[in-house]
């Protein structure tokens, strides 16, 4: 049996007729750039985020730097963020000349741990980015005090929670300014690269707006020094025609997440921990495994896809090597980065997919554990 990673076919066959109109209509409007689809767009998702505004731009890494040279941060400040987050979070920081600051994250949860960020706080200080990691919320609370605490900004990294809620509210609504990701495998995703900011801040609204656009407000006079960095016309009418679809995609995650957590509950597996406050939507299955790459190869020849979710803190990274940091500076990250790995999850998984990939995953972790025993001499 064959098992992939994700499968995006699924819900296009699904809505195919629907998504076929919406470019259609682009292509007969012929207004690619920053037209209509991308102001239905950015309007119907700022609704669904319980938001005023929301900004469309080409990608989740281009909406986080955006949010930060709104907010006008740049060389000498630093920001704040979970040591084990995709390494974008912190490259949208480095690009505006600002420093990322990296703080350990909850063994539970796998989000930035709220009771080791105060001490990371300096002088230089400017904003938290807590990232909602895997798709299931940080604890903002917390997170929030804190910030009010030290006049500083809350930027949400939303790029795998489209939908999540923490207490009762949507990601996106719950700091000074949100990104989300639309690469494709994302809960919602677009049929190529995409992203979009947003805020409650009418001015960082207005400033990402320019931003974007080359720092233009009427054609060929620019106000500031900007980017090319437009959500595509195509990409959000397929984002709108999507969206309806997100809830019903989630849930769909969220029973496969309970199938895989009963299915594994008697074995040697750590499944994702589930924080009652939050609501999880899954955007990847997280496992923690003893003899992870071996248990990784040996699904592959069972015909079962995986993935890693990050196998290299940003710490250890080549790229990083100019920050203070150094192996066992971030223990948490740095272990379940050597025993994390991501089951195959999407919405259109069938529970025979499931059913197959929890028992061979059970059938290897039995073999593994066997080979350990001792055979008396």
């Amino acid at each position: 049996m064959k098992v992939p990673f994700v499968d995006l076919q699924f819900e296009y066959q699904g809505i195919k007729d629907e998504v076929d109109r919406a470019i259609a209509d682009v292509l007969n409007r012929s207004d690619y750039i920053l037209g209509a689809a991308v102001a239905d767009f950015e309007r119907a998702f700022a609704d669904y985020c319980q938001a005023d505004h929301a900004v469309g731009v080409d990608s989740g890494f281009s909406a986080l730097e955006l949010i930060l040279r709104a907010y006008g941060i740049g060389p000498g400040d630093e920001v704040i963020t979970a040591a084990n987050t995709f390494i974008a979070t912190a490259l949208a920081v480095s690009n505006c000349g600002a420093r990322p600051i990296l703080v350990d994250v909850d063994p539970q949860t796998y989000n930035l741990d709220p009771t080791r960020l105060e001490s990371a706080i300096t002088l230089a200080t400017r904003a938290i980015i807590p990232v909602h990691l895997y798709g299931q919320p940080a604890d903002m609370d917390p997170i929030l005090a804190i910030a009010r605490k030290y006049n500083l900004k809350v930027i949400e990294d939303a790029c795998q929670a489209h939908g999540a809620r923490y207490k009762g509210r949507p990601t996106g609504s719950l700091g000074d300014a949100a990104a989300f990701s639309f690469y494709p495998s994302k809960n919602l995703g677009a049929y190529g690269d995409g992203g979009i900011v947003v805020t409650n801040d009418q001015a960082v609204a207005d400033q990402v707006r320019l931003l974007r656009n080359i720092g233009q407000t009427v054609r060929y006079r620019h106000e500031i020094k900007g980017f090319n960095h437009r959500l595509d016309s195509l990409q959000a009418a397929v984002l709108c025609t999507k969206l309806p679809y997100l809830d019903a995609g989630n849930r769909w995650r969220r029973k496969t997440a309970v199938s895989y957590n009963n299915l594994l509950a008697d074995s040697p597996i750590i499944t994702p921990f589930a924080a009652a406050w939050g609501e999880h939507v899954y955007h990847v299955y997280v496992i923690q495994t003893d003899n992870r790459d071996a248990l990784r190869d040996d699904l592959a020849k069972a015909g079962i896809a995986t993935g890693i979710h990050y196998p290299i803190p940003i710490h250890l990274q080549p790229a990083y090597a100019e920050l203070p940091y150094v192996q066992g500076d971030f223990p948490v990250t740095e272990r379940l980065a050597k025993r994390i790995l991501s089951l195959p999850m999407y919405p259109g998984i069938t529970q025979n997919a499931v059913d197959y990939t929890a028992r061979t995953i059970k059938n290897l972790v039995t073999d593994f554990s066997k080979s350990k025993q001792v055979v008396p001499g």
